[in-house]
């Protein structure tokens, strides 16, 4: 990337915030709560931009509530991740006896369900319909 770019597009801001909050958590010894509170508020941010597009246009796009329930199961999958350096594995049959390792897989498969919802959504919005249409019409 060169240089001038870095600058114009002003992504040194989000580079600092990151990086002093990165050191910050990392000096507090916080750094997966940091995280898992930073998720929260990609959460909340999400749902009220929901909230707020419903009132002002008065449709729910789908694409941005799935974006907050794709963030809150990743929450979930690192909590879970977190619980897990606790515990032993000796045997491959182990690694199925937990019902942590259970939750885990659960939680992948609703991720995984949920980047497809995302896509699907994505796919079949009204924008991408009409831009799709207009592209054909051009060409």
């Amino acid at each position: 990337m060169e240089p001038l770019k870095f600058f114009k597009d002003r992504f040194y801001i989000e580079f600092i915030v990151a990086t002093i909050l990165f050191l910050v958590a990392l000096a507090m010894n916080k750094l997966m709560e940091a995280i898992i509170y930073m998720l929260y508020f990609i959460i909340f941010l999400e749902i009220v931009r929901t909230v707020v597009n419903y009132v002002r246009e008065q449709r729910v796009i789908i694409s941005s509530l799935v974006d907050a329930f794709i963030i809150l199961a990743l929450r979930e999958l690192i909590v879970n991740l977190v619980k897990i350096n606790n515990e032993t594995i000796e045997s491959f049959d182990d690694l199925f006896a937990s019902s942590l390792n259970h939750n885990l897989l659960v939680i992948s498969g609703v991720i995984l369900f949920l980047l497809l919802v995302r896509y699907l959504a994505v796919k079949t919005s009204y924008t991408y319909l009409i831009d799709k249409k207009m592209k054909k019409g051009e060409g």
